[in-house]
């Protein structure tokens, strides 16, 4: 499996945000189906657009586009929710199309995140934050080795369990 995340402009988490699918597929560089205008996606969309007009140096580390190279379409939405913080802190999010759930494709995407914060010097820290319940994402935030260390009240998901590890920091030689 191929699998890369492709962002996406202000814009085009405007439209999705919207609820304009065609209006958003003008805009994306992929292709874009029915699920990225659901109240799911559509809600992180929206977040992320009005971010994104308040800090657009964001929009290349925020949700973007989970896009299947050999498939050539678009399963999901993953990034980080900004870029890295004062402490180096970047936190990933990532959903997957129901119809392409449990084939991977949340453990590619986790894994294209992963590689990118250990390769920007800026990174220190890859967090998670995951609600109680929902086991397939528990387990793989461990697989990948982050450990709990507290939770949080999230406004729109409730408890989350929060999750990080250290990313590797460059050594001088």
């Amino acid at each position: 499996m191929r699998v890369r995340i492709v962002h996406v402009s202000q814009p085009t988490h405007a439209a999705l945000a919207a609820g304009d699918l065609a209006g958003a597929n003008r805009l994306s560089p992929v292709p874009l189906t029915p699920v990225f205008v659901t109240d799911s996606f559509r809600s992180t969309f929206a977040r992320r657009a009005t971010q994104l007009l308040d800090q657009p140096a964001d929009e290349p580390w925020v949700t973007g586009i989970i896009w299947d190279e050999d498939l050539g379409t678009a399963v999901g939405a993953a990034g980080f929710h900004g870029s890295p913080d004062a402490d180096g802190m970047v936190e990933v999010g990532y959903s997957v199309d129901p119809d392409f759930r449990r084939r991977g494709y949340a453990r590619a995407a986790m894994q294209v995140l992963l590689d990118r914060a250990v390769a920007h010097p800026d990174v220190r820290v890859l967090r998670a934050s995951i609600s109680p319940d929902n086991e397939p994402s528990l387990n793989l935030v461990a697989s990948f080795g982050l450990e709990r260390n507290g939770e949080q009240w999230d406004e729109e998901d409730g408890l989350e369990w929060i999750f990080e590890i250290a990313t590797p920091t460059p050594t001088s030689g």
